[in-house]
């Protein structure tokens, strides 16, 4: 019977356990790369096995609806700043005759390599038997000769790095080996990190790109001091948006689609010399989805019910006044799974022109 030993003990310090998956980790694919062709002894998109024969699968991520290009963040900004988008994440990766192809070429050319020995080396040693020798540990089972009698029926699933995250030490700590996972099954429950619908909804809400919506001010670029300024977005202009990300492999098929509703817009005039209406500086959206209200003739005196009023002149420059949606996120994904995510923010500025009123005394 295989021996089980303590993961931590076995595999002692987490520089000896990257050094044995340092090939491994996954660097997810930009949101225009092709499908996968998952079909069996394919020769389409085959990678890592030298005889062609098993399934590969590198995970790839498909982003579409109103997301940003080329697998780059998004516009919209996290009303939360201690909520973050997925660092990293477990996803499926290779068939077992790939998996072998590519994980014992990696661990002989470590073992191999001058000096390592002593605890790099024993740890290395312990890979190697985890996934030749069914040598497993107290909550992960070991591996008779990588799978390879079980290719076609499940995958070897690994740490993926999400790129668009900044801080290296998060973006590199999905470190556990990689593990097998039956077709239609889902990662045990100690990968908190596996691939779901609330992982894609965070990365949908990272790609997200929220239209850059220009207020409609009257006066428009030139007011007078003291003048209101009315300020509103129409229905048609602002509505909401949906970004969608899925990832397919072979039994494993999932999706969310993260939602963005606008709820208020928040006006900053880029002086303290103003007044904002509301006072709040927070005009909430109306019944027909609408923000504010259009300027009409004869209202010249009325306080608007969202806009502002500037005190002083620009003088020779202009001011900057930054107009800021918040929206309303939400989540749906595959199973009926869904859920909120924190508000999400995006503004633009405009240039503002402030002239004093002249009067002429006769």
């Amino acid at each position: 019977m295989p021996v089980k030993k303590s993961r931590r003990t076995t595999l002692g310090a987490s520089t000896v356990l990257t050094i044995a998956v340092s090939a491994l980790i996954l660097a997810t694919p930009n949101a225009t790369a092709k499908p996968v062709n998952f079909g069996k002894g394919s020769d389409t998109n085959q990678q890592g096995g030298s005889d062609k024969t098993g399934i590969y699968a590198a995970a790839k991520i498909q982003y579409s609806g109103s997301v940003a290009k080329s697998g780059s963040t998004g516009n919209v900004t996290s009303a939360d700043v201690n909520w973050t988008p997925p660092p990293c994440w477990y996803a499926p990766y290779l068939g077992a005759k790939d998996f072998k192809a590519k994980m014992s070429k990696s661990l002989d050319d470590s073992l191999n390599t001058p000096g390592m020995g002593g605890t790099a080396g024993s740890a290395l040693g312990d890979v190697q038997r985890h996934y030749e020798d069914d040598y497993g540990w107290t909550d992960t089972p070991g591996y008779k000769d990588y799978n390879v009698d079980k290719d076609g029926e499940g995958m070897f699933w690994a740490g993926v790095e999400n790129p668009n995250e900044p801080d290296v030490l998060k973006r590199t700590s999905c470190t556990d080996l990689p593990f097998w996972v039956e077709n239609g099954e889902t990662p045990p429950a100690r990968y908190e990190q596996a691939i779901s619908p609330e992982i894609l909804a965070g990365l949908a809400y990272q790609h997200m790109q929220l239209p850059d919506t220009k207020v409609t001010l009257a006066p428009a670029a030139n007011t007078k001091v003291n003048l209101p300024t009315w300020a509103w977005l129409d229905k048609a202009v602002f509505d909401e948006v949906q970004a969608t990300a899925a990832l397919n492999a072979p039994g494993f098929n999932i999706q969310a689609t993260t939602t963005a509703k606008p709820v208020s817009l928040k006006l900053e005039p880029g002086t303290a010399d103003a007044e904002i209406y509301p006072a709040s500086g927070e005009c909430a959206i109306n019944a027909d989805g609408s923000i504010g209200e259009p300027y009409a003739q004869g209202k010249s005196n009325q306080t608007p019910p969202c806009g502002l009023k500037y005190l002083r002149s620009s003088g020779d420059g202009t001011y900057k006044l930054r107009a800021t949606i918040t929206w309303d996120i939400a989540w749906t994904g595959t199973g009926g799974a869904g859920g909120d995510l924190p508000d999400g923010t995006f503004g633009s500025e405009q240039a503002i022109t402030v002239q004093e009123i002249q009067a002429v005394n006769r």
